[in-house]
């Protein structure tokens, strides 16, 4: 290849460059400055060549250059020489800006020349800066918010753990990092975890991506509590990642139950005043009916006491008593209309859900009376046509009377399991209790009957009544250990499905 070719490539390469290049002599004398270099140090080439590279260096390392090549040239030793670093430069208006600096050594005439390559790191330098200062903005937020961020990989694995989720959970991130998100899970969810994350990846069908919902939590401890989880999605660099954000519901279902005892006691204070409205009126209708009844008979048995009585006088009065009967009776049906709910909505909704949501509920307040909750909810995801609202409250109604039950035993255990048997989807709460007395059980679902020092006996009457509404039963078996077992079934949707996840 003729030299003149390869001095115009070179020549091409070293003005179209976007990197500075400078060349100097051994007495530090710029022999080459390309255009990038006038761009980079605001100095026209006319205004450097054959001047002292330090003209392009701030203090102290202006006054120190030369001495650096004095002392490679004697002694051989490299600090500059096929090593990149970043040092300092100075424009021409004395502004200093950081730079990396790689230096080689080449021949030219016979004379040693020092080769630099310059790169203007203001822009990373700038972008590294607001980086940190969003990474720092991050961090504080992630440290300080309430809600607790775990962030996890594709695999489940734990990537990232708040302080709030420390708090929360009872973990140091330490212990948690790299391991899977489903020891955060009770069962049946911790086993089933992996599965949702691989059904997702497959399909892309999201079942609880952007979506919240109240699931229930598991401490470092054992115990457990409701909480409300929100997923998000990233995908960085080809990497996916999920962000969940957990809200302890505990202090706020505490509030929540509170005001529904205000509410509760209201409606007892209502449904008191209403069953005594009731009695008044049914005492008032039924009187007149009554009394005329009772005025038939006695008139009757006179008739018949009498000799050669009037038979068809008898039957008069048998047929008025018949009507003032019958008035009777339709002034009951009023009552019972009056006293007695509509068609509820029905929807087709996921048992699972249900159940869980209505249970985390329930557990407000387990955990300082000691009580060990577990749920043993099938996989299969069942789906029923029922009022949600309904059913939701008799889930409620049986835990924390299981939660109550066990309060002052020694075993302190309440299981809410879900299945299926004889085509009917089954709810059951079993407990670690007392049981039942014989006297109660064979009256457990009548009005007016409670094991409670306080109770109505309302709540079971009431839970028995929606469950049939609903088109099930609700019925209480003794364990074969401790405690009692609360059951109730509820009608399957007709087409099987699956919407949990």
């Amino acid at each position: 290849m003729p030299s003149d070719q390869t001095d115009s490539r070179l020549r091409a390469i070293i003005e179209t460059s976007v990197d500075g290049i400078v060349i100097i002599d051994t007495k530090g004398l710029i022999r080459l400055y390309n255009p990038a270099c006038e761009r980079l140090f605001g100095y026209a080439v006319h205004e450097v060549l054959g001047r002292n590279v330090s003209m392009l260096m701030p203090e102290p390392y202006c006054s120190e250059h030369d001495g650096y090549i004095r002392r490679y040239l004697h002694t051989g030793e490299k600090r500059m020489i096929g090593i990149g670093r970043e040092v300092p430069g100075r424009r021409k208006d004395g502004t200093v800006f950081p730079m990396h600096l790689s230096v080689g050594e080449g021949e030219e005439n016979g004379e040693r020349i020092f080769v630099g390559i310059v790169r203007d790191l203001t822009s990373q330098r700038e972008m590294n800066t607001a980086l940190q200062q969003r990474e720092a903005h991050l961090r504080s937020i992630i440290e300080t918010a309430p809600d607790a961020l775990i962030v996890i990989d594709e695999r489940g694995l734990i990537d990232s753990f708040s302080p709030a989720a420390e708090r929360l959970f009872g973990y140091s991130a330490a212990e948690v990092l790299g391991r899977n998100v489903s020891m955060l899970m009770p069962s049946p969810h911790r086993e089933l975890h992996d599965s949702y994350i691989r059904r997702y990846l497959e399909t892309g069908e999201k079942r609880i991506i952007g979506i919240g919902r109240v699931v229930v939590g598991l401490r470092k401890d054992g115990t457990t509590f409701p909480m409300e989880l929100a997923v998000g999605e990233v995908n960085s660099a080809g990497r996916r990642q999920f962000t969940g954000f957990v809200r302890d519901l505990t202090e706020h279902q505490k509030s929540q139950k509170r005001l529904q005892e205000l509410q509760n006691e209201l409606i007892h204070v209502a449904r008191l005043s209403e069953l005594g409205q009731m009695a008044s009126a049914l005492a008032h209708e039924l009187n007149q009916p009554l009394t005329a009844i009772s005025n038939y008979l006695q008139a009757g048995r006179r008739i018949m006491s009498m000799s050669g009585g009037d038979v068809a006088k008898l039957s008069e009065i048998m047929e008025k008593a018949t009507v003032q009967s019958n008035r009777a009776g339709q002034i009951i049906r009023r009552l019972r209309q009056f006293v007695e709910k509509g068609e509820s909505e029905r929807h087709v909704e996921n048992l699972n859900k249900v159940v869980e949501e209505a249970t985390a509920l329930a557990l407000v307040g387990a955990k300082e009376l000691g009580v060990k909750p577990s749920l043993e909810l099938d996989p299969s995801y069942r789906r029923v046509l029922i009022d949600k609202i309904q059913v939701q409250q008799v889930v409620l109604n049986l835990v924390r009377n299981a939660i109550e039950a066990v309060a002052t035993c020694e075993r302190r255990e309440v299981v809410v399991i879900t299945g299926v048997e004889d085509g009917m989807a089954i709810v059951r709460v079993r407990d670690t209790g007392p049981g039942l007395a014989k006297e109660v059980q064979d009256n457990l679902f009548q009005p007016f009957v409670t094991t409670k020092p306080k109770g109505m006996g309302l709540g079971l009457s009431i839970c028995r009544s929606i469950v049939e509404a609903q088109g099930g039963r609700l019925w209480a078996t003794p364990n074969p250990d401790h405690g009692v077992t609360f059951s109730f079934t509820l009608p399957l949707a007709e087409k099987e499905g699956d919407d949990g996840g």
